[in-house]
């Protein structure tokens, strides 16, 4: 009977941690080394490695990047190497600091991953700050924004594709009636966009375009000029049923700034690569006619853009 022949091209966790521990010995840091090893690895294999080099070296791998890297560069691959709910749970709370303060990054994690890994980001986040993810919610949001909020992330909601039709027509004219009242907060309307399921809410808002002519968020556009809650409750609507189209428009205004807003490229960037990236490309290219990975490139410099073109590329290694 013929062996198994083990794949000779699988990258070995114990040659990545020696090969990095290198990159961080001698006069100097080889930043390429790092980018050629850690960006064309998946979250299984980049947690392997990080588990070697701490039992090889006796020291966190992250611990090490922190030390040897800065700026921009540092925090990109820092975020890359987190486990994903690690990340999250970093992203979460940052985002309820008072100086980093980003309801935005609330809504990406709640809406636009899936309902057990919003699960692991919440036992992640108790675990590294013991307290919960929905007492800092609440502890740092008031009035409406923590009304839409805390039901957000405290949500499981069902994954199937199973739809209600009459229930998506009674709800869709629902919404409809609170949008003509200007009831943006009612508990009905919030209720139904925090609690249903990606499928069943498409099924609503697609009933609400057809039966009233308008897609919602284009309604919550007319009066959303200067309201933050509004504006949020569009990001909600936008990551629940078309999360590419959010995650463009981030890369789009993180790069088209007076300056780069480095805080959302890298975001967007790390948490997406894995997910749905090449949606979110081909979103960028039809929203702006340039090739996201150029626009990347014309805006960014050095390691920090070798890091994150290398990122967009991920998929293709």
């Amino acid at each position: 009977m013929a062996s198994l022949k083990v794949p000779t091209n699988v990258p070995r966790p114990e040659d990545d941690a020696e090969q990095l521990h290198k990159a961080f010995s001698g006069w100097g840091t080889n930043e390429k080394l790092i980018i050629s090893i850690l960006a064309h690895r998946n979250a299984a294999q980049r947690s392997l490695i990080r588990s070697v080099y701490a039992a090889t070296y006796n020291e966190d791998l992250l611990k090490a990047l922190d030390k040897e890297l800065s700026s921009d560069f540092e925090r990109a691959v820092m975020l890359w190497t987190l486990d994903p709910p690690e990340r999250d749970a970093y992203l979460a709370k940052e985002s309820t600091k008072m100086f980093t303060k980003n309801n935005w990054v609330l809504v990406e994690i709640a809406c636009t991953r899936p309902a057990l890994e919003l699960i692991k980001v919440k036992q992640a986040y108790q675990a590294r700050y013991k307290k919960s993810l929905e007492e800092d919610v609440a502890q740092h949001t008031s009035g409406d924004l923590r009304k839409l909020l805390l039901p957000l992330v405290s949500t499981f909601r069902y994954e199937g594709d199973d739809v209600n039709t009459m229930l998506a027509r009674s709800e869709a004219k629902i919404l409809h009636e609170k949008v003509s009242e200007k009831a943006y907060s009612d508990d009905d309307f919030i209720r139904i966009l925090t609690t249903r399921s990606k499928a069943q809410l498409g099924a609503t808002l697609n009933r609400y375009n057809n039966e009233y002519g308008n897609a919602i968020n284009k309604n919550l556009k007319e009066e959303s000029d200067d309201n933050d809650y509004l504006k949020l409750l569009r990001a909600v609507i936008t990551c629940l049923t078309y999360p590419e189209k959010h995650f463009e428009k981030v890369l789009r205004l993180s790069i088209n700034k007076m300056g780069t807003d480095e805080w959302g490229l890298t975001r967007v960037v790390t948490t997406r690569t894995e997910v749905d990236m090449e949606r979110i490309k081909e979103e960028y290219q039809r929203r702006n006619s340039i090739p996201l990975d150029r626009a990347i490139a014309k805006d960014t410099s050095g390691d920090y853009e070798d890091m994150l073109v290398a990122l967009l590329g991920h998929g293709d290694a």
